[in-house]
């Protein structure tokens, strides 16, 4: 009979442990966000790059590539509106999306850039801009052949995601 219950309390302990963790709410009644941790940085360009491609074949839009120009001016605003603690598309020095690219180098035209200030991961981010129809268009727009992508993690794990596509 010891037996019997030492193997049923085994048992309860064991299945006790199996339980989901519930994750804590927060005034709204949906779980809190948990901080997105970049550990991969090329693995996260290249995610994006492929997923950005992925829904512009499926609007019948060309592939477009990562340029490294673009990129330098993404990291750069990311950056600038980390310090600044604002998303907006100006930067501190008062300089506009078309003055950081035109910084770099790059030879095309900007056709448009996407901010976000978030703890969520890079594909969380663009379906929010998909959800949206001026950050969509940007996306989507048929004329962009390049793409710069770049972000600027806190300490705090707050990330500050810039996307610029041009031509």
């Amino acid at each position: 009979m010891v037996r019997f219950f030492g193997l049923l309390l085994a048992m309860v302990l064991g299945l006790s442990a199996c339980s989901p963790e519930i994750a804590p709410l927060g005034p709204d009644g949906k779980p809190l966000p948990r901080v997105y941790r970049i550990t991969n940085s090329s693995a996260v360009q290249f995610r994006m790059l492929d997923s950005v491609n992925a829904l512009r074949e499926a609007a019948g839009a060309n592939s477009i590539s990562l340029d490294s120009k673009l990129t330098a001016a993404a990291a750069t605003h990311s950056r600038d509106m980390s310090i600044q603690n604002r998303p907006w598309h100006f930067g501190s020095d008062g300089s506009s999306p078309l003055d950081r690219v035109a910084r770099t180098g790059y030879p095309g035209i900007m056709l448009g850039e996407n901010i976000s200030e978030t703890y969520e991961s890079e594909l969380e981010t663009l379906s929010a801009w998909m959800e949206q129809p001026d950050t969509r268009n940007v996306i989507l727009d048929t004329n962009a052949t390049n793409m710069g992508f770049s972000w600027h993690q806190e300490a705090n794990g707050k990330i500050w995601w810039t996307l610029i596509l041009g031509s």
